[in-house]
C-alpha cells in the first residue's frame, strides 16, 4: 500500500489542440479512495490510465509512495486495474480466472490456492470457484474480476467504472460492497465514474474534472455545500443545483420578482472586480413554497412534479421565462399539481455567489 502523486501530469495526444490531461496535481494519501468524476471526455479515464502505465506521460511526473514511476512499464508499477468489461476467460473456471496471473508469474500452486480462497471469502464467491463465468449473474462477474486484483495484493487498486455494465439495483448493491471492501483491505484506490452519485457515495474524496483540468477536489459534503466554481456546483447533486444571473441593485441581487439581499464580503468582491451582475445558485431542497406577498418570493408555473415517494421534485418555469428552468423539492405528501402557479423563495443564507465572469465562488 501506498500514497499516490501526480505532480503536473500531462498528457497530449498526437494532434490535438490541447491536452486531454493538463498540468494534473493531486495527492491521493494511503489507504485512501479517491473517485474522478466528471463528464465524458474530461480526462478522467486518461489520468486512471496515466497513473496504470497505459498511456505516455508527456510531461510532469506520477509517484507511487517515493517512487516515479512516470516511464515503468505497467508490470512493474505493482498495481492492478478492474476495468468496464469483465475481460473473463471463458473456458477457465472462477479459481483459475482469479489465480491466472499469479500463475504466469510463477508463484506457487499452494500459495496461489490460499490467496485465491481468501478473496473468494472477502467476495463471498466461496460456492461459485469450481463455475465458468457463463453460469454468474452480471454482479458475480465484477466480483470474480475484483478477486482477480485482489488476489495479487498490489499498492494500488485502479477501477475504470467497474459498475457500467450492471442494472440499476445491482450498482447501488454492488457500490456499496467496493466501498465496503475498500475500506476492510484498506488499499489505495482510484475509482473513475461519469455517475456523480456514485461518486458522491463511494469516495473519501472525490476529484471533478473538466476539459483535462482539476475543477476541485474535495470530501463529498464539501463538494456539495462549498463548490468552488459554478461547474462543479452545477454538476455535483442530483437533481442540479438552480444557477442564474441576477443584476446588482441597491445591495441586492434582482432577477424578476427574486430578490436577495448580498451580504458585506460578497459585495465588496464584486465591487473589486467591477461587476454589475452576480451568478446566483441555490439547491432545489434550498427553496420553500410561500404565499404570494411573502417578500423576496416570485411565481412559478408548474410544469411537472416528480414523485420518488419519500421525495417529490417540482419542475417549472418562473413567470414570463418559460426558457429558465427551477427545481425545487417539495413535500411529497402535498405536492402542487401539473399547471399550477405557486410562489418560491430561497432561504436565507443558503444561496451560492459566483462570480459571472469568472465562475469562480465567492464569499458570502
Amino acid at each position: 500500500m501506498a500514497s499516490v502523486t501526480y505532480d503536473h501530469a500531462t498528457r497530449q495526444y498526437p494532434g490535438a489542440d490541447r491536452p486531454a490531461v493538463d498540468a494534473l496535481n493531486l495527492e491521493i494519501a494511503d489507504g485512501e479512495f479517491l473517485v474522478l468524476v466528471g463528464p465524458s471526455g474530461c480526462g478522467k479515464s486518461t489520468s486512471l490510465r496515466m497513473l496504470a502505465g497505459l498511456e505516455e506521460v508527456n510531461d510532469g511526473a506520477i509517484r507511487i509512495g517515493d517512487r516515479d514511476v512516470t516511464h515503468l512499464r505497467a508490470k512493474d508499477r505493482d498495481i492492478a486495474m478492474v476495468f468496464q468489461s469483465y475481460a473473463l476467460y471463458p473456458h477457465m473456471s472462477v479459481a483459475d480466472n482469479m489465480g491466472f496471473a499469479l500463475k504466469i508469474a510463477g508463484m506457487d500452486k499452494g500459495e496461489i490456492r490460499k490467496r485465491v480462497e481468501e478473496a473468494a471469502r472477502i467476495l463471498d464467491l466461496t460456492p461459485y470457484l469450481d463455475r465458468k463465468p457463463k453460469a454468474l449473474s452480471g454482479g458475480q462477474r465484477q466480483r470474480v474480476a475484483m478477486g482477480r486484483a485482489i488476489v495479487r495484493s498490489p499498492q494500488v487498486f485502479l477501477m475504470d467504472e467497474p459498475l457500467s455494465n450492471l442494472d440499476a439495483k445491482l450498482r447501488v448493491q454492488t457500490r456499496t460492497q467496493i466501498a465496503s471492501l475498500q475500506r476492510r483491505l484498506g488499499v489505495t484506490t482510484v475509482y473513475v465514474t461519469h455517475d456523480q452519485v456514485e461518486a458522491m457515495t463511494m469516495g473519501d474524496r472525490v476529484a471533478v474534472l473538466k476539459d483535462g483540468l482539476l475543477a476541485q477536489c474535495d470530501t463529498p459534503l464539501n463538494l456539495y455545500q462549498k463548490p468552488a466554481n459554478v461547474f462543479v456546483a452545477g454538476f455535483i447533486g442530483s437533481p442540479g443545483m438552480n444557477i442564474t444571473e441576477f443584476r446588482l441593485e441597491d445591495g441586492e441581487a434582482v432577477h424578476g420578482e427574486a430578490r436577495v439581499r448580498l451580504a458585506t464580503p460578497t459585495l465588496t468582491a464584486l465591487k473589486d472586480e467591477g461587476a454589475d451582475r452576480v451568478t446566483v445558485g441555490f439547491r432545489p431542497e434550498d427553496l420553500e413554497i410561500v404565499g404570494v406577498d411573502e417578500p423576496g418570493s416570485f411565481p412559478v408555473d408548474v410544469a411537472l412534479v416528480e414523485e420518488l415517494g419519500s421525495d417529490a421534485f417540482l419542475y417549472g418555469t418562473p413567470a414570463g421565462e418559460p426558457d429558465n428552468q427551477i427545481i425545487s423539492r417539495v413535500d411529497p405528501r402535498r405536492p402542487p399539481a401539473k399547471g399550477d402557479r405557486v410562489n418560491l423563495r430561497v432561504r436565507q443564507g443558503h444561496e451560492h455567489y459566483f462570480s459571472t465572469g469568472t465562475g469562480e465562488r465567492l464569499p458570502a
